[in-house]
């Protein structure tokens, strides 16, 4: 069973969701204004009122038989299918998990896990940019409807995309089937890309990414490397 709730606005979805959990249910905040959100590493996620979603799912530890890093990876995919199925468009997989549609960013993901009433939960924070318009400060984020011309009810959209979160996450691949299936979707994997490492661009491709988390890369001057979230940069 599953509790969805709309929150008219909210600072963080990821924080709101830890005073409403429910023993004996998943449960899921939403809201279209989200005045503080936040992203990886303490980076800000932002939505505009009424254009966007921010989606927080809290599901306890102990139903997750995965390890971090595969949900992680299942979390993206999990979106990335989703959004490819409901528009028909080229969705990947930016390392770790920001979803990329038609090569702008539409999504992001947080993953925090927290402690409740003395029982562990994952929480798995999803933005995603469905109306925004105007992506002039951020030119490498889009929303559904820039990248793929496509208008959606908000509403409608939440109630099909939590559907979509609760069935998926009632039966786990293998982790083997995961990693596979996540690679299969990486963003620009075996592609000539630049990057910046320790402030030095340089050409280079994305092999795979592990079950470790690492993506690597084989670099032009440096050949095949592996690097954690924030050691090398990803300029496109």
């Amino acid at each position: 069973m599953s509790h969805i709730i709309h929150l008219e606005e909210c600072f963080s979805t990821n924080d709101e969701i830890l005073s409403l959990l429910r023993d004996d249910e998943s449960t899921a905040v939403f809201t279209f204004n989200q005045t503080k959100g936040r992203g990886q590493y303490g980076n800000e996620w932002r939505v505009i009122p009424n254009q966007n979603l921010a989606y927080s799912i809290a599901i306890k530890t102990s139903k997750i038989n995965i390890s971090d890093t595969s949900l992680n990876y299942y979390t993206a995919i999990i979106v990335r299918d989703f959004l490819a199925n409901l528009t028909n468009a080229k969705a990947k997989i930016k390392w770790p998990n920001d979803v990329i549609l038609n090569g702008k960013k539409v999504c992001g993901i947080l993953i925090e896990k927290k402690k409740v009433n003395h029982q562990e939960f994952y929480i798995l924070g999803i933005g995603i940019n469905i109306l925004q318009e105007d992506f002039s400060h951020i030119p490498k984020a889009g929303s559904v409807l820039t990248t793929t011309g496509l208008s959606f009810d908000l509403t409608e959209f939440v109630s099909q995309f939590h559907q979509s979160v609760i069935s998926r996450l009632e039966n786990f691949p293998s982790e083997e089937e995961i990693l596979d299936y996540y690679n299969q979707n990486l963003f620009r994997k075996e592609e000539i890309s630049v990057f910046e490492k320790n402030d030095v661009r340089q050409n280079g491709i994305i092999k795979n990414t592990d079950k470790n988390g690492f993506l690597w890369i084989d670099l032009e001057n440096e050949g095949l490397q592996k690097f954690f979230h924030k050691e090398i940069a990803l300029l496109y």
